[in-house]
């Protein structure tokens, strides 16, 4: 009896204390998360001084207003600097829809794990699902969000960006006027109920081919403007047609460090059409050649010409940086042809809003193109190991 009754106990389910001892156990972890998530991600909205439900059109008003005030170009104060980087940064993300729920989910500290690893599984994983793991309920999902199915839409417009590598240093804001496509005022005044439109330019007709047998036939009908919708021809109400021209006003701001080939865009600018979402309006940054600078995405380049007794003998000079900041840089050892020193945090501005990338200087020695005897006979005596020799 002792031997079955193990043999039954074996296959019964853990009892129900130790269940609800690990429920106990997870919710208590689950607290603890959430608290630290919603510590950590206080910050990014502080700083832009607005509340976690504000909307994408109040976040960018607010940083227009911080990055104005903060601005080195206005703001000459001790630690401004900073401040514009870390405001530019907090509105990289609260801006962005993915790293925007990161954050508000996990804090810095999680969003700083997904960018390590790349953004990879549409959202870099749960940096907190081995804790669930352990009781047993996985990870699952891949971490990505599905998407419903989305609307049509107008086609997006990419417009070059021309900007100087000084813009890209410092930041700023371009104020743009954009002429697009509206939907006319009384456009919804314009339609007719139409059960063969089944979307935008498509109509489908049942057509009899005999007695009994009828078949489905797809139309393009430009009239058809949505399901179950048809615009009428010469309506009143939209003169023009089912669009209008407007002009509006936008605001491009360009943070420190931007790099040629990002883009910044504009979602749902582009031009309207009955039935369709706007498509987003995108600024392809190009960036000026500067007459000083080469860069190399973080990473600054600059030649410049020493003459030979600096070379031999040591030298300091001051640089102009890209912002009109004057550094000084000290070289005391022999410098070669081509020598590269390197002058670390003297880069651009990293895209993180984490200091900055490097300079590195290359130097070109200046020979003299002629010497006389006497100044030949004076070197060969410095610098010849035999000099005091031949001399005698």
């Amino acid at each position: 009896m002792a031997s079955y009754s193990k043999r039954e106990n074996a296959g019964r389910p853990p009892r129900a204390g130790s269940f609800f001892f690990s429920w106990r156990i997870l919710f208590r972890a689950c607290a603890l998360l959430s608290s630290i998530a919603c510590v950590n991600a206080a910050d990014f909205y502080k700083l832009l001084g607005i509340s976690r439900d504000a909307t994408h059109k109040e976040i960018k008003k607010a940083y227009r207003q911080k990055s104005l005030e903060l601005h080195p170009d206005k703001n000459k104060e001790e630690g401004a600097a900073d401040k514009f980087a870390e405001v530019a940064r907090a509105y990289e993300v609260l801006t962005d829809e993915d790293k925007k729920e990161i954050y508000d989910k996990y804090g810095e500290d999680g969003l700083k794990q997904h960018e390590e690893q790349g953004g990879r599984g549409g959202g870099g994983g749960d940096p907190f699902g081995d804790i669930f793991e352990h009781f047993g309920f996985g990870g699952g999902g891949g971490g990505g969000r599905r998407r419903g199915n989305q609307e049509q839409t107008t086609p997006s417009v990419e417009i070059p960006l021309w900007i100087s590598m000084k813009q890209a240093f410092k930041g700023d804001t371009i104020d743009v006027e954009y002429v697009r496509q509206v939907l006319c005022v009384n456009w919804q005044e314009c339609t007719r109920n139409m059960e063969d439109c089944h979307g935008p330019g498509i109509r489908v007709r049942m057509q009899q081919l005999a007695p009994g047998f009828v078949q489905q036939v797809q139309q393009r009908d430009d009239r058809c403007i949505s399901r179950g919708k048809m615009w009428r021809k010469d309506c009143r109400e939209c003169p023009k047609g089912q669009t209008e021209t407007e002009k509006i006003d936008l605001t491009i701001d360009i943070p420190p460090g931007i790099r040629p080939g990002e883009r910044i865009s504009f979602e749902n600018v582009a031009d309207e059409k009955p039935g369709y979402t706007a498509g987003d309006l995108h600024f392809l940054v190009h960036e000026y050649t500067d007459d000083q600078f080469h860069r190399d995405r973080d990473h600054l380049y600059i030649t410049m010409e020493v003459p030979l007794v600096d070379a031999l003998t040591g030298f300091s000079f001051k640089l102009r940086h890209l912002d009109d900041e004057e550094f000084e840089v000290n070289v005391s050892d022999v410098t070669e042809c081509d020598h590269v020193l390197r002058v670390p945090g003297k880069g651009m501005p990293r895209r993180n809003g984490r200091g900055k990338g490097d300079l590195f200087i290359t130097f070109d020695v200046d020979f003299p193109d002629t010497l006389s005897q006497d100044q030949k006979d004076s070197i060969r005596k410095i610098l010849s190991p035999d000099g005091a020799k031949d001399e005698l």
